[in-house]
């Protein structure tokens, strides 16, 4: 997974970099491709599709790092393991750390959320549950889905995904 996963952490707009998504041009056999063509295009038929299948989310992670603007994803990505701790302990722990990455005025990955958000999820966070940041979560997930995510659709990274699926789904049907 790992070496799969490796060429994403590249800052570049190129399709080029997701080449293991996608089997060699000389291979044809079905079980080579990672992504197929429909799973592509299926990416920009909403945005909660794209963040569900996990090499979506990859090449939008990827996305948003190469306009250095990934603390979105980030965030959002934190947020969800953070809805899965059981241990209240643990809770309060990932609540501060998350506060401190992204919440909290000049944390190092700064979300952009207005005065208001900031102090109700500070306030939320004083007593931590798994829903503690659903609010802010939900804020963030707007701008991505508003904002980022139709410049993704846009790029060429993703423009080059698509030909290049449809390319070698034509070549296998012929």
């Amino acid at each position: 997974m790992k070496t799969r996963l490796g060429c994403l952490s590249n800052k570049s707009d190129s399709y080029s970099d997701f080449s293991e998504f996608l089997p060699p041009a000389h291979e044809t056999t079905a079980r080579c491709l990672k992504v197929s063509t429909d799973e592509v295009v299926r990416w920009s038929e909403s945005f909660d599709h794209l963040l569900s299948h996990k090499y979506g989310l990859a090449a939008f992670r990827t996305f948003l790092k190469s306009e250095f603007s990934d603390e979105n994803i980030e965030f959002w990505m934190a947020c969800e393991e953070y809805k899965k701790i059981k241990s209240s302990t643990k809770l309060v722990s990932k609540a501060n750390k998350i506060f401190q990455e992204f919440i909290d005025i000049q944390a190092p990955r700064e979300v952009n959320i207005d005065y208001r958000t900031r102090e109700k999820t500070k306030q939320s966070l004083e007593d931590p549950s798994p829903t503690s940041l659903n609010e802010v979560q939900g804020k963030v997930y707007g701008l991505m889905e508003k904002d980022s995510y139709p410049r993704f659709l846009r790029s060429k990274m993703y423009q080059d995904m698509v030909n290049r699926a449809n390319a070698h789904g034509q070549r296998r049907s012929v």
